[in-house]
Parts: structure tokens; sequence; C-alpha cells
């Protein structure tokens, strides 16, 4: 992929040659994030353990900018910024546990089993946001992104052997999973603060015009299997896509660096680091999957095996 760095300087743990690099610069990871925060509140243990050590009703836009943080720290920070953000995060863990909401156990946040889950949920959404929206992303690429972040897992706390390497074992990772999750009273109370966030009166127009649609683009996102779980129907799929690539043509309308300049500006600094080359584009993705087509092992066409035996990637129904 394109972008030499400048000599000696540190490309961090995903670097301008990684898919993953290309995509987070994009603005729908916003639309993504709330999908995952969906997605993670049907593990029962998983949204207890955040109820219980955080006020998430009270906090959840500090939550999901804290978030946003630090995957932007991990993807386009230095080595030793990723390493410590990554140790922040798991000492955090290390001191926390909750209630299971069933049974009454007392059960560790950075229980391998939690993690894995949400690690899975969240790199399930980005993928499906990403790809739905339009960024323009080969099966070998989808694959590729999926195992580049396990390199995010590790820095969690999770053994990265366990998290799925590409996207055939990260769909056959929900399917293990699905027999456990559940929309309790805990993930119902996530959906209703996400439906309908509090606001001061003020900004209560600008939520209706502008996060209730994209709320409602991250729900609709889901699997059909998670809209039953909540109990809450959603548009066709298609109708869902179609939004999600309009929302996407829309929001990249926006100058990047215009984007990119709002806080906490990862990319900027990265690209200060590392030189013009290193800008995240939708353009290097589809030059690249051109490139590999041109050798035989990729084609555009996401519908068909991309001739080196990796599967289309889709959201599990």
């Amino acid at each position: 992929m394109s972008g030499t760095p400048y000599e000696g300087a540190d490309p961090g743990l995903y670097g301008p040659g990684s898919v993953t690099w290309h995509c987070h610069g994009d603005p729908v990871m916003w639309i993504a994030g709330v999908r995952a925060l969906y997605l993670q509140a049907l593990h029962p243990r998983a949204v207890r353990g955040v109820m219980e050590n955080s006020a998430f009703a009270e906090d959840a836009w500090g939550r999901l900018l804290r978030t946003a943080d630090f995957v932007g720290t991990l993807t386009y920070g230095t080595t030793g910024a990723a390493e410590r953000a990554g140790a922040h995060v798991r000492a955090l863990h290390r001191r926390l546990s909750a209630t299971d909401p069933d049974t009454g156990e007392r059960f560790r946040v950075d229980d391998p089993e939690l993690l894995l889950w949400v690690h899975c949920a969240q790199i399930d959404s980005f993928l499906h946001i990403l790809r739905g929206s339009g960024v323009p992303l080969t099966p070998a690429q989808a694959d590729r992104y999926v195992d580049e972040n396990r390199v995010n897992a590790r820095l969690v706390g999770l053994d990265p052997a366990v998290a799925p390497a590409d996207t055939a074992q990260l769909a056959a990772y929900f399917e293990t999973v699905r027999p456990r999750l559940a929309a309790g009273a805990d993930a119902r109370a996530v959906d209703a603060f996400l439906r309908s966030p509090p606001v001061p009166p003020l900004l209560v127009p600008g939520r209706n015009l502008l996060w209730r649609p994209l709320a409602g683009l991250a729900y609709g996102s889901l699997p059909g299997w998670a809209h039953r779980l909540y109990g809450r129907p959603a548009p066709p799929a298609r109708t869902v896509t179609r939004r999600l690539r309009l929302t996407g043509r829309v929001l990249r309308t926006i100058p990047a660096g215009l984007r990119w300049q709002l806080p906490p500006g990862h990319i900027l600094r990265a690209m200060r680091r590392l030189g013009p080359g290193s800008r995240p584009s939708a353009y290097t993705l589809r030059k690249s999957a051109a490139i590999l087509d041109r050798l035989g092992r990729a084609r555009y066409d996401d519908g068909h095996d991309d001739g080196g035996g990796f599967k289309t990637w889709r959201s599990p129904d």
C-alpha cells in the first residue's frame, strides 16, 4: 500500500501498509462504534460488567469517546503509545468484577470469554459497517483486517491465538456464542439510551435530526438474530444497506482534513510523523485490490471466492 514513512519514523503497531490503517480513518466508524455497543450489550455478563463498573447512563458519550480514542491510539499512535494504552486498559480491568445477573456469581471483567466477545463484536461491527457503507474491501482484504486486529486483542489482555484470524473464523465464533446471548434488562437499558440519549433541551432537535438516524442505522445493520433478541424490528436489509451507503457518501463529502482536526487528532499526528504518503485513503485500498486482481489473487466482485481460498464475508444472520 502507499506511503514510505520518513526514515526512522515509528509506524506503530499497524502502519500505512495495513488495511486497518486505511479503514479506521473513515467517518462511518462512529456508526460502527454504536453498532458494537448494541451487539456487546447482548452478552449478559459483558453488559453487567459495564453497568456495575461505570455510570453508563450518565457517561455513555464519554465511554464512546474513550473507546474511539483507544482505537485511534492503537491504530495511528506510536508503538510506545499503543502499548501504554493497552497496559492501562489491562490494569483497569484486572481490578474490576461484577455479579452475574442470572446466577449471582461474581466474575472478573477480564475473563477471557468476555474479552473475546467484546473483541469479536467490535471487529464484526467495524467490518460490517465499513463494507456496507461502500469501503472497497475485497474478501482477501476483509480477512486481512480481521487478522491484523488480533494485535488489538493482545493489547486488551486476550491471547491473540484464540481470536479469529479471518472472516470465516469470525462467523464461526458467532455461531458458537449465540446460545449464550440474551437481551435482558441491561441490554434493554442500553437500547433505550442509544435510541434517545438525554441531552439539554436546546439540543433535542439536533439529537432527533442527526443522532437518531445514525443510531437507527447502527441498529438496523445488526444481524437478524440480534433484532429478534431485542424484540424490535428493523427495516429490510436492502433498505439499511442503501441508507448506509448514502450516509457514507454524505459523511465523506466533509473534507478529511476538517474531520481529522477533531479531538483527539491521531491521524494528523501520524501523518506528521510518517509523511503525507501515510494518509489513510479508500483509494489506496482500491489500488491495492487492483494490483492483486492483476496478479490473480483477488477480485472486486465480493459475491465470489477470490481465488485464494478466502470466503465472502457477511454478517451472521
